[in-house]
């Protein structure tokens, strides 16, 4: 019995790392185990350093939000403290529990004939109840300071980097005596920190603020970690650098204009989204697939020639490229929005929910609802009643 778990789990282990899979014709494992200059060639054994990298990475992210991003969102006015609080009521916690956190008109107009309550007070009970449970605009404010401060850096040292690099001129470099390309200090370091940076973030994705696109976030992290990871270990690291210093560009941006609206600097916001706006389109729907996606897809065909791991890498790389366009037409409807509105409109992703309706609800039944408190429901994502766009 042993014997046979021990054959099983040997031939896995082949098949896991058959070099027909990850490599080349004719080329082998021990072909790769020459010591070259500085890291030599890419193993798969480097790869266990990403893990106490990212919990490394994630106690520094929380140092850094308590004892940095909290005293500056303190200092541009952020409170601390939640939202508003719904009023103490038991029959509409029961129904807000057991039944429905959306009552239907025919409900409403009974909890009001029950409660001699008026259905818009009702309804700004339910609003209030269940934006209650949601984090404060400080939580938000500090998750998006360590994302904009660790993008912002990773994106200087990619372009300091790259900046040096031959394949960064001509992308034809990328495949340039592959695989036989050696491992640099600079290139191990840039990788190795990305990686595990998004193996830190797919694990805080389940503790940080929940979005309406969990499942895409958790794809992309999938997608991006097994981009890395593949691309690492059958060494095409050059163009993944290319890959990640690319989408880098725009996401600093974006938590940059999050910050803004945080922080209630409405002008300055609306400005970074549309900067952010232009950049993403421009990588990722351009530079991204005619860039990228031509050396890997055309440039390497020619070169190198398709192998199974090479199918896989593209895979993943078209996996990125049909979420850009995703992003891309959420990202054009709220531009269209702002348009329309002379600023920039609510994110259907947002967290914390607010409407028209309710700032009518605040105004005429102050003395039911009770007034909102500064960091209220109709002081939404760090606005009074403007910009509530501005989650991913």
């Amino acid at each position: 019995m042993a014997t046979a778990a021990a054959g099983a789990l040997s031939l896995l282990w082949g098949w896991l790392w058959s070099e027909r899979f990850w490599l080349p014709q004719n080329v082998s494992w021990a072909d790769l185990e020459g010591p070259g200059d500085g890291y030599g060639y890419p193993r798969a054994r480097h790869i266990l350093s990403v893990f106490p990298l990212a919990a490394g990475i994630f106690s520094v992210r929380l140092l850094f939000e308590r004892f940095i991003a909290k005293p500056c969102a303190l200092h541009v006015g952020i409170q601390d403290s939640g939202l508003y609080q719904a009023e103490p009521n038991a029959i509409l916690e029961k129904v807000f529990m057991s039944i429905t956190k959306y009552p239907d008109e025919k409900r409403l107009e009974g909890l009001s004939k029950q409660l001699d309550w008026d259905v818009r007070k009702i309804q700004c009970w339910f609003r209030h109840r269940r934006n209650q449970d949601k984090p404060p605009t400080l939580t938000k404010f500090c998750e998006s300071m360590w994302r904009f401060t660790f993008y912002l850096c990773i994106f200087c040292y990619g372009i300091r980097f790259l900046w040096s690099s031959p394949w960064f001129w001509d992308t034809r470099q990328c495949w340039h005596s592959y695989p036989y390309q050696l491992l640099t200090s600079g290139l191990y370091y840039y990788y190795i920190m990305e990686l595990a940076f998004y193996w830190s973030l797919m694990f805080s994705q389940f503790t940080d603020i929940k979005r309406k696109d969990f499942l895409i976030m958790f794809v992309h992290h999938l997608a991006t970690i097994g981009l890395i990871t593949f691309s690492y270990i059958n060494n095409m690291v050059r163009v993944g650098t290319l890959v990640m210093c690319l989408h880098d560009a725009s996401d600093f941006l974006l938590e940059a204009a999050k910050l803004a609206n945080y922080a209630k600097y409405q002008r300055l916001c609306d400005t970074l989204f549309v900067i952010f706006s232009a950049v993403f389109v421009v990588t990722r729907l351009g530079i991204y697939p005619f860039w990228i996606l031509n050396t890997t897809l055309f440039e390497s065909w020619e070169m190198i020639g398709p192998y199974p791991s090479w199918w896989l890498f593209n895979g993943l790389l078209l996996i990125l490229q049909v979420l850009h366009v995703i992003w891309s037409y959420l990202i054009a409807r709220i531009a269209f929005k702002a348009l329309i509105r002379g600023k920039v409109s609510k994110d259907d992703r947002s967290d914390v929910e607010s409407s028209s309706e309710e700032e009518d609800v605040t105004t005429s039944t102050k003395s039911s609802c009770g007034s909102s408190s500064r960091n209220g429901a109709n002081r939404v994502n760090g606005h009074m009643g403007g910009s509530y766009w501005a989650e991913e």
